[in-house]
């Protein structure tokens, strides 16, 4: 009889360290950066693209991805952007579908008729009009409850010009299927209750004069109109319009002669993605920064290569860092950047965030609305660190590093946590917060808001010993035990406890990591997410031990426990 193996800490921490040392492997070895598929951006692709490689996955991933309900996306009010995004697109390929032709065949554009032919022989087949139409009625019907009902829509990029853009879409489609009495459109509202058109329309009137017009809204250029067609300063980066393959689709569509550069950055996006494809790529930049800074900051082995490193000094200019190719330069890359830089011993004079600097606190980009905390959280550990770290840091640094933890004290929730701009959960925001401020906040001044903030995280952990805000997940458990173990907390007697309830859930293994963090949709940048599992679980296992043998890796989401609506 084999005797069972023992898991000791020294053999999981080394577990970890080798599993550190894969992942920096793989930032290396894809540039682009994994990101996970987006409803939104691949029915956008499905309507504007259609003549693109792999139509008929992205309509099979459509109808796929549709719930129970018949929406798309997360809960509540992040269901309306990917929901009208799939409609849309759905309702698309019904109107270009010949409804005479009993065999649902797609009439194509003639200049498209190559591309298309060629893509279709390598594609699954077998959707047919009625599957189309039944996953459209359904999404729609889904749509304009919520829309119905006023639901709120969370602080996602653009989501303000994007729900009302395609709402029009959508009733033009219903009238003309109407108009040619489709059978299958039978019983389909003939339009979506009214959508608040203000802001579209804004920014439709600032696209006609010579205004200049924000950097940042070329993300979502595919929701702009033709007006953006005559901005000479739209053009592609690297093959790209604004990091997107959406927006990139829909250039295309504007421009009479194909532009070989940005359609082989559809097709190289598709083929990384097999078919359906991620809000915002490349994420060179920031996926390295991210990752890197994630690892160094708890003491993991990280040894990236020198040409790494060198490619992500070289990502900082004038104003600093962006987190793709067109997108503008923005404070909060640009702090991590800085930040991982400085712990992988290459640390940059942090000039650059002077050009985000308001006074009270530093903004993402110019003529932001609204503020991040978990922006000003990294702005906070790259003043810190080189304050701290270099001669003339402290006398050039040091007050704003005083203020700007203040600035984020003050912003602390009554409860203990954080909430912000750029990620679904409380327990991200909560942890960039806590870290930079029990790092690099003057001694002493913040003890009480660290305090809180962990007796936030004890209170809500759940009864299958995970954290989330719908139900446990290994991202958000890694920030609850960051939080947790990497602020000087560990030696309260309810904290190991804890935190052993809580190694379970942290698996290195796989991908399966819900999507949580902000673009046009909900996604999860996967790598950036396996790090955090990663420092979380090389914390735990000094403090918890390595998990009992026959503990399951993850935990039951569906037990009873704590739900938080941030």
């Amino acid at each position: 009889m084999t005797a069972p193996t023992v898991t000791t800490s020294a053999t999981a921490t080394a577990a970890v360290d080798d599993a550190t040392g894969e992942l920096v492997a793989q930032l290396e070895r894809e540039p682009p950066g994994q990101v996970s598929t987006s409803v939104y951006e691949t029915g956008r692709l499905v309507a504007d693209a259609p003549w693109l490689t792999g139509h008929a996955r992205r309509l099979g991933y459509l109808l796929g991805q549709q719930g129970a309900d018949g929406a798309w996306g997360g809960a509540g009010g992040y269901a309306l952007v990917p929901t009208a995004s799939a409609v849309e697109a759905l309702l698309a390929d019904l109107v270009r579908f010949d409804p005479a032709d009993s065999g649902g065949h797609l009439r194509t554009d003639p200049a498209d008729s190559g591309d298309r032919a060629r893509a279709d022989q390598a594609e699954p087949r077998g959707l047919t009009r009625a599957d189309l139409a039944v996953a459209a009625i359904r999404g729609l019907i889904a749509l304009a409850r919520r829309i119905d009902a006023e639901q709120s829509m969370p602080d996602t990029p653009a989501a303000d010009l994007i729900v009302p853009a395609l709402a029009a879409r959508i009733d033009t489609h219903l009238a003309r299927l109407h108009d040619l009495d489709d059978p299958l459109v039978t019983g389909a509202p003939r339009a979506l209750p009214p959508v608040d058109r203000r802001r579209l329309d804004a920014v439709g009137a600032l696209l006609v004069t010579d205004r200049q017009v924000p950097d940042k809204l070329w993300h979502a250029y595919e929701v702009l109109g033709p007006a953006a067609a005559n901005r000479p300063e739209v053009r592609p980066v690297a093959g790209a319009v604004g990091a997107s393959p959406a927006a990139t689709a829909a250039w295309l569509g504007h421009r009479p002669a194909a532009d070989r550069a940005a359609r082989t950055y559809l097709h190289d996006v598709v083929a990384r993605h097999g078919g359906p494809v991620p809000c915002c790529t490349p994420i060179t930049a920031f996926e390295r920064s991210w990752t890197l800074a994630t690892l160094a900051r708890v003491g993991l082995p990280v040894r990236p290569s020198p040409g790494l490193v060198a490619e992500l000094a070289d990502a900082l200019g004038p104003t600093g860092a962006a987190t793709g190719p067109g997108l503008p330069a923005d404070a909060d890359t640009t702090s991590v950047v800085l930040y991982a830089l400085a712990r992988l011993g290459r640390p940059v004079e942090p000039v650059s965030l002077a050009h985000y600097d308001l006074g009270s606190h530093f903004c993402t980009w110019r003529g932001e609305d609204g503020h991040s905390v978990t922006t000003n959280a990294h702005v906070l550990e790259a003043l810190g660190w080189h304050a701290r770290h270099t001669r003339d840091g402290t006398g050039r640094y040091a007050a704003r590093v005083a203020a700007l933890a203040d600035w984020l004290s003050d912003r602390q929730q009554r409860d203990g946590h954080w909430v912000d701009r750029w990620h679904a959960s409380p327990y991200y925001a909560t942890c960039c917060v806590v870290l930079a401020l029990a790092g690099y906040a003057p001694p002493g001044t913040v003890s009480g808001a660290v305090d809180r903030a962990v007796d936030w995280v004890l209170a809500t952990q759940r009864a299958d010993g995970g954290w989330g805000r719908w139900g446990s997940t290994a991202e958000e458990t890694a920030y609850a035990v960051q939080i947790l173990l990497a602020t000087g907390q560990r030696s309260r007697p309810d904290v190991p406890p804890a935190v052993r309830r809580a190694l379970p859930h942290l698996s290195t293994d796989g991908n399966d990591h819900p999507p949580l963090w902000h673009d046009k949709d909900l996604y999860a940048p996967l790598l950036i997410v396996r790090a955090a599992v990663l420092a979380a679980r090389r914390l735990a296992v000094e403090v918890a031990g390595p998990p009992s043998e026959g503990v399951p890796v993850a935990g039951d989401p569906g037990r009873p426990g704590h739900d938080h609506e941030a």
